[in-house]
This record gives structure tokens, sequence and C-alpha cells, in this order.
């Protein structure tokens, strides 16, 4: 048998509990995975909440969390590449990474990097890869655009923010007034303290907003687009309704690459890019750490370590 972190019905952090559900054999094309350590997302709330089933929907009771990284228990029909024993890290590219053990599409998985632990491993693939892929998604980031980022201070935000510095942008951030030390250090140019602060009255000119938190936020952005500039939202699927007429406003949902996630851990352990990680919570403690994420946290990523 396996511990599942599930939910039976939407609500509160009462309708998270631990079941003991079967081990699952892996189809073809897939790996068995232990899981040692998983990334906990704002999904993991929104979903438990409710507030996607509209637009995803999911029979129940499902099993939560949308990224690991563990060990290889055993292989699928047709896989090549991967064997027993191998240490790997992945977005499922769904729901479902809240198990001990987890069947999983062998081409969503990149090799940990030997330097690498399994909560740092843990902490990359949804949040790198969305900010890598987001800042894209309305065409490619040039050299003298202004990016701002709202959420910056978050695990997405942290990335987003190095990405759009490497790629030559000027890079403006929202966030906490706790976090503003944190996100210079990460190269933002400017950050504007969100609580304080109207973004909206100091910013012109924005070739792209990535839109990390959605609300408020969102809608103040359209006034602060240059001509031809698009805000790219991952927090509201309802994006395309709410842009005003003439305005560019997308809806991205991280796809799962193989050779990107190997390519950003390589950076990683290189020291070119930071992965922060705000705190390890044990996975009793899990259920928690899902409503706290709701309410805000230190810099970085929260990862929950399955063998503590």
């Amino acid at each position: 048998m396996s511990r599942a972190v599930r939910i039976h019905g939407y609500g509160g952090a009462d309708v998270v509990q631990v079941d003991q559900i079967d081990v699952p054999a892996p189809g073809p094309g897939e790996v068995l995975v232990k899981v040692h350590a998983a990334g906990v997302n704002a999904l993991d709330w929104k979903i438990r909440q409710g507030y996607l089933q509209a637009a995803f929907p999911l029979p129940l009771p499902a099993t939560l969390g949308i990224e690991l990284a563990g060990e290889v228990m055993a292989l699928g029909a047709g896989v090549t590449g991967l064997a027993p024993g191998d240490r790997v890290m992945g977005p499922l590219g769904g729901l479902g990474a809240y198990a001990d053990v987890v069947a999983i599409a062998a081409d969503k998985l990149a090799l940990v990097p030997q330097a690498m632990d399994f909560t740092q491993a843990a902490a990359l693939p949804v949040a790198s890869l969305t900010a890598w892929q987001a800042l894209r998604a309305a065409g490619p980031l040039r050299p003298g655009q202004q990016v701002l980022i709202h959420g910056a201070a978050g695990g997405v935000g942290g990335f987003a923010v190095q990405f759009a510095k490497a790629a030559g942008a000027v890079v403006v951030a929202t966030a906490s007034a706790s976090s503003r030390e944190h996100v210079l250090a990460l190269g933002a140019d400017r950050v504007i303290d969100r609580h304080a602060e109207r973004f909206e009255e100091q910013v012109r000119g924005v070739d792209l907003v990535l839109d990390l938190v959605g609300g408020d936020a969102l809608d103040r952005s359209w006034q602060v687009l240059a001509d031809g500039g698009a805000i790219v939202s991952t927090a509201a699927p309802d994006i395309v309704g709410r842009a005003p007429a003439g305005q560019r406003g997308l809806w991205f949902m991280m796809v799962p690459h193989q050779r990107q996630l190997t390519e950003i851990a390589a950076m990683v352990v290189a020291g070119s890019v930071r992965s922060t990680i705000a705190r390890v919570v044990a996975f009793d403690a899990l259920a928690q750490a899902i409503e706290e994420s709701h309410s805000g946290h230190a810099p970085g990523k929260v990862v929950v370590d399955f063998t503590r």
C-alpha cells in the first residue's frame, strides 16, 4: 500500500486526508517512482477549494500534488534511457504527486544531478519550467524589453526574475516589503511594495506583464502596457474575457519538458541560477502547508520531505 494525500470533496484544510491506496503499476511508457520529496504549489489549495473545478473537472477522491522527486522503482513497457535506482524529478502534468509511489510518463522526468538532493530537486520542476515558458508565451524575450512580474518572491516569480534579467530585460517586480531585498538580489532592477504602493502609478510602457497572482493586480495591469504589450497570467483562466478591447492577454499552463528541466537543473548546480526553498515540511504537515500556501510564506518554495 501507498500513503496518498487526497481530497474526497471540496473545501478547506479539513477535507485533506491521508489515505492508504494500492501501489500502481507502470503502464506503457511509464515508470514507477518512489517519491522522496514533492513541491507545494498554489494550485493545491485552489483545487482543494474547488476554484478550478469548472475549468478542470476531476473525479473524486483525487490525490493532490503536481511535481515530485524520487527514485525509479520499475519500468513500464517501451521505456528506455532510465533504469531502476535512477534519481529523477519532474512535473506530472496533472495531479497525483503526493503519494509514496507514483506512476508517471518517463518523458516527463529528468535525471537529478549528483550534486542535488531530493528536496532541492522537488523545488524545481513546476516553478522553473513555468517561469521559463511563461516569459516566452507571448513571443521571444528581447534585450531592453521592460518586464513587470507580479508575485516575484514566490517560487515561479523568483525564477522569472532571474530568467528575464539573463535575457537582457529591464525587470520591475511587485512583492511585499519584507521580500524586497531577496527579489533585488535575484536581479530585479526595481521592486514595488505591493501593499503600500500602486504599481500603475509608477510604471508605464511595459512590454510584458507576468501575472502570478491574478485578482486586482491583473485588472490594474492593462493600463501599464506599451503598445503591442501583453499580459501572460498563470493565475486567471478567464484573462481573455477580462482583457479590454485591443489588449492582449494569454492564459498560460506549463508543459512538462525534459530537456528544459535538465538544462535549468544544471544552471542551479553551477550557481548561475538560484533556487530558493522557503522551508521543508514533514509529510504529516502537508495539509497545513497547503493551507499556508494560500496565505503566503517566506520567499521561495515550500517542499514536503516524504522521509520526515
